[in-house]
């Protein structure tokens, strides 16, 4: 009895000790209980448009047609409000700004005369995500998101070959990582966004004097917006 006794007494502070290690190995372990948390988020991203051709042939029998050849990096910057739905699931709502920029080419096949112009974007975005995330291991949680983007353009608009409207209204996809660190969560996510409307303007007044430039809107049936976006979440 006494064996058993000073057994149980010397067990007792071992396996408090192990525990002890393991919580001091767990960087912040109740994180994902907490109802709701804030954080930001700063990021690049690309934005570019996929064009649907109608076949229009000008006046003068010109035939346009419109791409994109390359893509230019952007920038954006985030808040963030997330709310814990479940052990797996939360809502995250995330406002910020992107800042972007894309280089379009315009090609004449009758005559092979080529133009160019800049469409410079200041997004408004409002983005409400749903994740799931997998089992924590340790330091480490892996992550899937979808959710809806409505996203308004404040920039200037400049008159020139193509304008597009101002709101636009996003699907994204993607997926992430949560990284425990003693103080913060750091959080590395790529996500794809794809544009669910005709962005483009074609009702073009401003262009009805210039025979030069009003085909290439017309030789469009619609524009559609996509983005890749990667972005750094510190919670």
């Amino acid at each position: 009895m006494i064996l058993l006794v000073i057994c149980m007494l010397t067990a007792v502070p071992a396996v408090a000790q192990k525990r002890y290690m393991n919580d001091k190995v767990l960087n912040k372990p109740y994180a994902d209980m907490r109802p709701w948390h804030l954080g930001f988020s700063i990021g690049m991203h690309t934005q570019n448009l996929l064009f649907t051709h109608n076949g229009y042939i000008g006046p003068n029998g010109e035939e346009w047609q419109v791409e994109e050849p390359g893509y230019d990096p952007g920038f954006c910057v985030n808040g963030v409000v997330a709310f814990r739905l479940s052990n797996y699931f939360s809502l995250r709502f995330n406002p910020g700004l992107y800042f972007g920029n894309r280089s379009l080419k315009f090609l004449n096949h009758t005559t092979g005369e080529e133009q160019r112009q800049s469409l410079k974007a200041t997004y408004v975005v409002l983005p409400f995500d749903v994740i799931y995330s997998a089992q924590r291991l340790r330091n480490f949680r892996p992550y899937m998101t979808a959710g809806v983007m409505p996203a308004f353009d404040v920039a200037k608009k400049q008159e020139d070959y193509l304008q597009l409207k101002s709101t636009d209204f996003f699907l994204s996809v993607g997926f992430g990582f949560d990284f425990y660190l003693p103080y913060f969560k750091f959080i590395p996510e790529l996500k794809f966004c794809f544009g669910l409307g005709d962005v483009l303007k074609h009702d073009r007044p401003d262009l009805e004097d210039d025979p030069l430039k009003l085909p290439v809107t017309q030789s469009l049936k619609k524009a559609t917006s996509r983005m890749i976006v990667l972005t750094f979440y510190f919670e």
